[in-house]
């Protein structure tokens, strides 16, 4: 098929890639403009982008669709179908009409539950035992299009937002070939109007952690914010990362440390942490950390 390919970030990649060795046609591959990245700001092409000039497959970053010249250029394309898997620009009716078959999302959720930005930060902190990847029909609503294919994947007590990102983006990149490869023989399903939830983006003010809550709330913040923006609390002046948990045995005040191994008390029971980062530093298993960052038993995370 002649494809438009339009996605941003590393999820992305891999789906490309797949499309490509299918020996499907890049008419095109659309991502967000460079942004500034580093100390130094300089602006840095996004992982699609970078990927997508390796291959020599020709790109635009428009800032936006919604410029009638845009609209004509991308329609000009004469695409078959649009695949569209975390592009991060809105797609005016135009566009969702131009593709002889549409545009095709990729949402990494089980639809209609998480909807939006961050369905899978979300899905991991809410405590979902399972998720998965929707190939839906784009509409203009928000992820409200009617579903093609879903496939499911569990969450596992250990996963974090790094973990559970790869295996749905590899996951996607299977069911979009599948799909392609059957496109005429599929029947849209429309999403139940009941079991509808909303995966608002990350506020930063949402990673520092409470350790009055359960052990189990505690833990799913960390792992569901893990690597990015990562779940926080202050020792002292200093911020640290917690980048991987898991729930243990222990109690005392919330945020009192204890050890062997490094425990810190929570509201009910107690978090074992696994791996923790400095500003400015590395991530360091817990033993590393403790080697050059002595916690004395009993002294208290996150205390102003």
């Amino acid at each position: 098929m002649r494809i438009v390919f339009m996605g941003t970030p590393a999820f992305s990649v891999p789906i490309l890639d797949a499309l490509v060795a299918e020996g499907h046609e890049i008419a095109c591959v659309y991502c967000q403009p460079p942004r500034p990245a580093g100390r130094g700001k300089k602006e840095r092409p996004s992982p699609v982008q970078s990927r997508a000039e390796s291959l020599g497959l020709p790109v635009r970053i428009p800032v936006s669709l919604r410029d009638p010249e845009a609209q004509t250029e991308f329609a000009t394309l004469n695409a078959d179908v649009a695949v569209v898997v975390a592009y991060g620009l809105i797609l005016p009716q135009a566009v969702l009409d131009a593709p002889r078959h549409g545009c095709l999302n990729i949402h990494a959720s089980l639809l209609p539950r998480w909807r939006g930005a961050a369905p899978i930060h979300r899905a991991i902190i809410a405590g979902d035992t399972e998720t998965g990847v929707c190939i839906m029909q784009m509409e203009a609503g928000l992820d409200t299009g009617p579903v093609l294919q879903r496939a499911v994947l569990p969450i596992g007590a250990s996963d974090t937002t790094e973990a559970l990102h790869d295996r749905l983006s590899q996951l996607g990149a299977r069911e979009i070939v599948n799909v392609l490869n059957n496109l005429s023989e599929l029947t849209p399903v429309p999403q139940p109007l009941e079991g509808v939830t909303y995966a608002a983006k990350i506020d930063k003010a949402e990673a520092r952690v409470d350790w009055t809550r359960p052990a189990e709330e505690v833990d799913r913040l960390i792992r569901g914010l893990s690597p990015f923006p990562g779940a926080w609390s202050s020792i002292g002046d200093t911020r640290i990362k917690l980048l991987a948990s898991r729930v243990a045995d222990g109690d005392g005040a919330p945020g009192t440390v204890l050890l062997e191994p490094l425990r810190v008390a929570c509201g009910t029971g107690a978090v074992e942490l696994l791996r923790l980062q400095r500003a400015g530093k590395g991530a360091q298993s817990a033993q590393e950390f403790l080697n050059g960052n002595p916690l004395p038993e009993g002294s208290i995370l996150g205390k102003e």
